[in-house]
């Protein structure tokens, strides 16, 4: 392996700097001096001197500091490279925002077809893929059920070669791990295929499994009025699913003709979307070139279980303010919403202060890609749904956007989305709103990882700005040749940012491969914010998301 050179600047050279200014060249900082760190730099302003003196005592660790009340370099240097110095607020690492408030208030974690582990033709089905998604805090699960052998109803992506696995065992893993990482409720969105006969076993699949977290009847005194809040349904899980219509007559168990919810796997949806997922489907099964429009039946067991989550049909913008109910939702496919946000992007956000809303994949991304979360999320829709096992930006952003509140799956909706005056449209460059100026240095970086080949990197760290379009932009470091270890930069950005409520930051690692070429080393990113101000370090995660610690940036943070 090439040993890279060993760099003027490193990182404790630059925490000793900073000492060094508030020292005032004595040998240790006094709690006086540490607390006047904090207020001017950090700008920790509720910060007094028991904060000091409680620094002191948690990384100081030789004993004339702590007796003194100084910190000596090396507590310093430890107090800067703990959690307290970390770019993301570390208040926002546990529940914060208010939960109280209607389940439409709340972007919410959202995942498509979840069972599947690869792409959508000839991926494998598995029960991990559901473990996987609840571990990262994903709250709204895609189960796609179809008609099985032995009566035994399956989940698998239809008319494809995925393989099957059993639907009793997908509730059952759902049962075991639905709450092991958040308290808040789970949405099973059923893409229901299945014959009366099998839908009526899934209903008593529901309701023997999942027991009292099923959520059967409509809670007796919600606390946000009448689609209730994230605190009220704690521990519980929802079916989201299509219901029988209430003015129809049931004939017996069995059920009947249910409204059309424009779901994915509706067979009278004419979204081009669905059009393309049938020509890609066509060429491993004859059967996608014979499906049929057929009308939409819904078991009553089954529509019974369906409270404040029942799918419907989007028409338009003005047939649901006019027709749709609050516990009623709907789902479109990106194009389709692409194309209202563009054209009525006021409007969705309207739309979406009063129901939920389910954005989905096109049908054509057969090898599981991923749409840009952001641009539905600056139009308040909760559901936006993604490929979990494929990585990239777009989950880079899911997994920002939602480490936020304590990665509990919910993160309340900014008040510009909320807002009864309902005037913010996103495609807008013009917001009469307060604006942002952020100051970047990224002054360095730390034991960044290596490319397999074993030849040191020739690093460089891109700021990429994710929110409404006029926001969105991207700025970069020099590279600095030859250094994975201590590689430094000292390099100063701005951005104006007129929605920072919206907007992501990423910090994205590259290696300088060719003159217009560069792979990915690693990358972090958090919601504005949850930005500190000041000297901090920035985590970096692999591309699946994974910490690749000790690697870690160097920046300071300011805006105003």
């Amino acid at each position: 392996m090439k040993k890279s050179k060993t760099p003027a600047t490193t990182r404790r050279a630059e925490i000793q700097h900073v000492y060094q200014c508030y020292a005032s060249g004595k040998t240790t900082l006094p709690a006086c001096d540490l607390l006047k760190f904090l207020h001017k730099e950090q700008m920790e302003l509720t910060a007094n001197e028991d904060t000091a003196e409680s620094l002191i005592d948690t990384y100081e660790i030789e004993e004339t500091g702590e007796r003194d009340r100084c910190m000596t370099f090396e507590g310093f240097l430890r107090f800067m490279e703990s959690k307290n110095c970390c770019v993301f607020d570390q208040a926002h690492t546990s529940v914060y925002q208010d939960m109280d408030q209607p389940l439409t208030s709340y972007f919410i974690s959202s995942s498509h077809n979840t069972y599947l582990m690869g792409d959508q033709i000839i991926g494998k089905s598995h029960l991990d893929a559901y473990v996987c998604a609840l571990r990262k805090g994903c709250r709204c699960l895609e189960i796609d059920c179809w008609d099985g052998p032995d009566v035994e109803p399956i989940v698998y992506h239809g008319y494809t070669l995925t393989t099957k696995i059993l639907f009793k065992d997908v509730i059952a893993t759902v049962e075991q791990h639905a709450f092991e990482v958040s308290a808040y409720p789970v949405i099973l969105s059923l893409e229901t295929h299945c014959s009366l006969e099998q839908q009526e076993i899934m209903a008593q699949y529901l309701i023997d499994i999942l027991g009292d977290k099923l959520l059967r009847t409509p809670l007796n005194q919600p606390t946000s009025g009448d689609i209730p809040s994230p605190n009220d349904l704690k521990y519980k899980i929802l079916i989201k699913n299509k219901k029988l219509r209430p003015d129809i007559k049931t004939k017996g168990a069995a059920g009947t003709e249910a409204e059309d919810s424009g779901d994915e796997g509706d067979d009278d949806d004419e979204d081009e979307d669905e059009e393309d997922e049938d020509q890609a489907k066509a060429k491993f099964s004859r059967k996608a070139g014979l499906k049929k429009k057929k009308k939409v039946v819904v078991a009553k067991a089954l529509s019974d279980l369906i409270v404040y989550t029942v799918s419907v049909k989007f028409f338009s913008f003005s047939h649901s303010k006019d027709n749709q109910n609050s516990y009623e939702n709907t789902s479109m496919a990106e194009k389709k919403a692409r194309k209202l946000v563009q054209v009525s992007g006021q409007d969705f956000v309207q739309h979406n202060q009063k129901f939920l809303s389910r954005i989905y994949p096109a049908g054509s991304r057969t090898s599981s890609s991923n749409y840009n979360p952001q641009e539905f999320w600056n139009v308040g829709s909760q559901l936006v749904a993604l490929n979990f096992q494929s990585l990239g930006l777009p989950m880079d952003l899911n997994d920002g956007r939602f480490q936020d509140n304590g990665g509990c799956g919910y993160v309340l909706k900014p008040v510009v989305l909320m807002s009864s005056q309902g005037s913010f449209d996103p495609g807008s460059s013009q917001h009469d709103l307060r604006p942002k100026t952020l100051l970047l240095k990224v002054i360095s970086g730390s034991n960044l990882p290596g490319p397999r080949s074993g030849k040191a990197l020739d690093p460089f760290v891109r700021v990429e700005i994710h929110g409404i379009a006029s926001d969105s932009c991207r700025k970069s470091t020099p590279t600095v040749k030859n250094n994975s270890l201590s590689p430094h930069w000292d390099s100063d950005m701005n951005f104006n940012i007129s929605v920072p409520e919206l907007c992501l930051i990423r910090f994205c690692v590259r290696d300088q491969t060719g003159p217009l070429t560069s792979d990915f080393v690693g990358q972090y990113t958090l919601p504005f914010n949850s930005l500190k101000k000041g000297y901090r370090w920035v985590p970096l995660r692999s591309r699946d998301g994974c910490s690749l610690d000790p690697a870690s940036l160097f920046v300071f943070v300011w805006y105003s």
